[in-house]
């Protein structure tokens, strides 16, 4: 048995079901011809203004409270900066001072018991083009380019590669009922990467994590995790250092390969979003919002057992 144990963080990143863009009026709709869905705005072109879509704002706000987050009254606008093939503007408008909702406890079942992850943060955000990659060949798709996303940070609380698939079908399934993505994985709106870090048991020390990027099945996610355990742990007792990186999953092989050296948040110069305003939401919305969430599934749970019925 080993003397380490593994503690996991998810960030998770759920696309909106909205009808237009974060930013702009292009169509969000999956599938369309590329190039079929943008604008100056989405693309990045000089002078272009962007104009801020409410009813993305009211599905995070929606998502938040359906995620036992507490919205923020107050969140604002940032800019990360980075240079990608697939981010046109060379930036992506977020929220990195003044997300849109912080703090929440998120309970989920694994393993027939109840457990719990922290949610760290909530911040809307658009979304990258995608790559494409057929027979040697890499194309860019910008439809995808500024469609609303959330994402969904979590507290490094996990601790098995099971907990860790639980807890983001759960959240799926959260995000499902409360009607705001339509979460599905095999066309990208819903993804996640994982942060993985060893430390001995008994330790409150926390390890130099790895991320291990773009998980789109929840089998892949528990493999990729399993075997970057047993990489870290090797390291560790070979004594040598466990290097903070980027990590992509390997499916063929079942190993982890690295993408680059992790970056901090002091890498992309973040700064506030200059074209955007600070949105307010007061109390009284926040309240009409959560009288309109639907009934949760581990609320719905809970009423069945207190009515007798038998959860097998």
């Amino acid at each position: 048995m080993s003397s380490f144990e593994m503690r996991i963080g998810l960030e998770v990143h759920c696309e909106l079901k909205t009808r237009t863009k974060l930013l702009c009026s292009c169509r969000n709709s999956f599938g369309d011809e590329p190039g079929a869905n943008c604008c100056p705005v989405c693309t990045g072109y000089p002078g272009a203004l962007p104009s801020l879509n409410k009813s993305a704002v009211i599905m995070a706000v929606t998502a938040a409270l359906a995620l036992n987050c507490e919205p923020s009254e107050m969140c604002a606008w940032d800019r990360k900066n980075y240079f990608y093939p697939d981010l046109p503007k060379a930036w992506q408008t977020t929220q990195y001072f003044m997300p849109i909702a912080r703090e929440g406890e998120f309970f989920f079942s694994s393993g027939g018991e109840k457990k719990s992850v922290g949610i760290a943060r909530i911040q809307l955000e658009e979304d990258a083009g995608k790559l494409v990659h057929r027979g040697g060949v890499t194309t860019i798709d910008f439809n995808r380019c500024g469609v609303p996303l959330i994402e969904i940070v979590t507290r490094p609380s996990l601790s098995s590669p099971k907990e860790a698939a639980d807890a983001l079908s759960a959240i799926k399934t959260a995000m499902k009922y409360a009607g705001v993505s339509d979460v599905k994985m095999q066309e990208g709106s819903l993804r996640c990467d994982v942060n993985i870090s060893v430390r001995p048991k008994g330790s409150q020390a926390l390890g130099t994590r790895t991320e291990i990027k773009n998980m789109n099945s929840f089998a892949f996610m528990a493999k990729a995790l399993e075997y970057e355990f047993e990489r870290q742990v090797d390291l560790l007792e070979s004594g040598e250092p466990v290097v903070q990186e980027t990590l992509r999953y390997n499916d063929v092989t079942g190993e982890t390969e690295s993408m680059r050296s992790k970056e901090d948040a002091h890498d992309y110069r973040y700064f506030k979003e200059p074209d955007l305003v600070t949105i307010r939401t007061s109390q009284e919305e926040i309240e009409a919002l959560r009288a309109l969430l639907p009934e949760l599934p581990d609320r719905k749970k809970a009423r069945y057992l207190a009515m007798g019925i038998n959860e097998g």
